[in-house]
């Protein structure tokens, strides 16, 4: 199969189908090549990644547009952290009455891909499920003293695994793990009740897209293993479970006479990807400003973290999102390039890597820009634009210029699309990165799909006429502000839009924009929005923070979990660090709208 899309790469160029010069023809092609089985989910760092990569720097160069990459090729190439794998020094051992037991990885134990690379000792704790609810009136810790102790807790909660249940929001282990390392435990041990899962299997090592470490090691243990320590108690797990299930009530105890010694080793495998980068470059070459054309061409491989089919390991072919996208740009690209002598700046196009894994291409292209951003006068980006139902068309951004308003209205004229306008710049996509950075933006979308994240998102799927409208709308806007005679102003939003760590699902707001991309101790700041409670208190982007109210911070989790702590109204203390100064802020939380 390789080989016949190897075949096609070459064919599919912007110079061939001279004879059906139809948008919806190019579109059509590139998304059947990108999201071929051949790809493989195109996931970051894959070969399906690579290959497709390869085949939209080929698009880029029959287009015209100059190689502006690395080394004078189309590629911008970072290293990212693309997963966790078991070290050597993992270890799990009981000491009773100086007897020794030691326990064998992978069979009775296996650590979490989170868990932080440290030695642990100390007696030992049952905590039951490890929730501290005050809202709740529910309190495993209540009772127990488990300061420099080892934590066993029990996965989910009284109410199992529902997701609708009052527990839900403690469900998270990562919560788990921060609940126990404020209560000043050394260690989480993790256990699943035969309740919720007859088999006793182990927590697989899974890698969620941000290593960032917990601050404490946390185990996956085996039931058997756990009975063997409570006999010690004369009871089994099975009978604390069904009680406290019975009677919602913690039964949280230390288990005498054993003393726990645990080493954790997980190793960050690093990977490397690319950012495509092409320049269309106009006959008037003494103007440096640009503007900056935009989508991502990475999806989740055969799923697994960021699947909505987490169950199936199959192939996440991504048509819409965002094979979609990424052959928008690849046709505005050849539409742009055959009307060069009209504009009046250059253009760069750039299809990212790593937006699955956090936006990881567009923030290092921000961060390691092959032109100055200070002369980029705006960004398009395009992320799933391959779905247009009901003529609904969505663009977000639409506040961060005075221009974009009268703009869409101009080139909608005939009324093509029903249009949805969201002023916020920022929002889960590449765009964020470079409004964060200053930028006027408009974001493309024709929404949500019961495909999304599922191996069904598939080309056949793909409407692709509504696609070539469009691009073709997002063609003449490109054009225009490409020939306004000033650059649009930039101006920040005020729209209180979700945003990484500040999900909709919280109550309170702080307006604080999460870089995925940094893996500093501590949660960094990329932007905060204007006039939004972090901007009152004195946050700033770049700022790392370290201490949120009572909660230390150790990565975007634990600041998402202190989050859901806190009222409208309440005031935090927040400390952050500020290039080479911790300083202390106060920051006053307000209703999320």
């Amino acid at each position: 199969m390789r080989k016949v899309f190897a075949v096609l790469t070459i064919f599919l160029t912007c110079r061939v189908f001279a004879l059906d010069d139809s948008t919806s023809v190019y579109l059509r092609h590139h998304i059947e090549y990108l999201a071929s089985d051949g790809m493989e989910g195109r996931k970051s760092g894959s070969k399906g990644a690579e290959l497709a990569a390869d085949y939209i720097a080929k698009q880029f160069a029959s287009c015209g547009l100059v190689p502006v990459g690395d080394n004078g090729n189309y590629l911008q190439t970072f290293i990212f952290t693309a997963g966790v794998k078991l070290g050597e020094k993992n270890s799990l051992m009981t000491l009773k009455e100086k007897n020794k037991t030691w326990y064998q990885l992978d069979k009775d134990f296996r650590p979490l891909a989170f868990s932080s690379n440290a030695e642990a000792a100390g007696s030992i704790v049952f905590a039951g499920y490890g929730i501290s609810s005050m809202d709740l009136k529910y309190d495993d810790y209540e009772n127990v003293d488990v300061k420099d102790k080892i934590v066993i807790a029990m996965r989910y909660s009284p109410a199992g695994d529902n997701p609708h249940s009052d527990f839900s929001k403690y469900l998270p282990l990562r919560y788990k793990t921060l609940t126990a390392r404020e209560k000043g435990a050394k260690a989480l041990i993790v256990v699943t009740g035969s309740a919720d899962d007859s088999s006793d299997q182990l927590i697989r090592l899974r890698y969620d897209n941000s290593f960032s470490s917990s601050g404490i090691p946390v185990f996956s243990v085996t039931r058997n293993v756990i009975n063997g320590w409570l006999k010690q108690s004369r009871t089994n797990l099975d009978s604390l479970q069904s009680r406290i299930n019975a009677t919602k009530q913690p039964t949280s105890f230390e288990i005498p006479g054993i003393t726990l010694s645990l080493s954790s080793d997980i190793i960050e495998l690093k990977d490397t990807t690319a950012n495509v980068i092409g320049l269309l470059r106009v006959a008037d070459t003494t103007n440096a400003e640009h503007l900056i054309i935009g989508a991502h061409y990475d999806h989740l491989g055969f799923g697994g973290e960021g699947s909505l089919a987490p169950d199936k390991v199959e192939i996440h072919n991504g048509a819409d999102d965002n094979a979609s996208g990424t052959s928008g740009i690849i046709e505005l690209a050849r539409l742009l390039s055959s009307r060069k002598t009209s504009l009046k700046r250059n253009v760069v196009f750039i299809s990212f890597s790593g937006e699955e894994e956090g936006l990881l291409g567009s923030q290092y292209y921000v961060k390691h820009p092959v032109m100055s951003l200070g002369n980029a006068i705006m960004m398009i980006n395009l992320d799933m634009v391959g779905r247009l139902k009901d003529r609904t068309l969505t663009v977000q951004g639409t506040g961060t210029s005075s221009k974009w308003d009268s703009l869409l209205s101009k080139y909608n004229a005939d009324s093509t699309f029903v249009l949805k306008t969201v002023k916020d710049g920022f929002g889960p996509s590449d765009h964020a990165s470079f409004y964060g950075a200053n930028m006027p933006i408009l974001f493309f979308f024709t929404g949500v799909h019961d495909d999304y994240h599922k191996p069904s998102d598939d080309a056949d799927k793909i409407n692709y006429g509504g696609q070539s409208l469009v691009v073709d709308y997002i063609r003449k806007i490109a054009a225009d502000v490409d020939n306004f005679p000033t650059r649009p102003e930039y101006l920040k939003t005020q729209t209180m839009a979700s945003t990484g760590g500040e999900s909709r699902g919280f109550r309170v707001y702080v307006g604080t924009v999460p870089d995925y991309s940094d893996q500093s101790a501590g949660m960094k700041i990329t932007a905060v929005r204007d006039d939004s409670p972090a901007a009152k208190g004195g946050l700033a982007g770049g700022d790392i923070i370290l201490k949120f109210g009572k909660f230390d911070i150790k990565n975007v989790y634990d600041y998402t979990y202190a989050l859901q702590e806190y009222k409208p109204g309440d005031e935090v203390e927040v400390i952050v660090q500020r290039r080479t100064e911790k300083l202390t802020k106060k920051v006053k939380l307000e209703k999320r709208n």
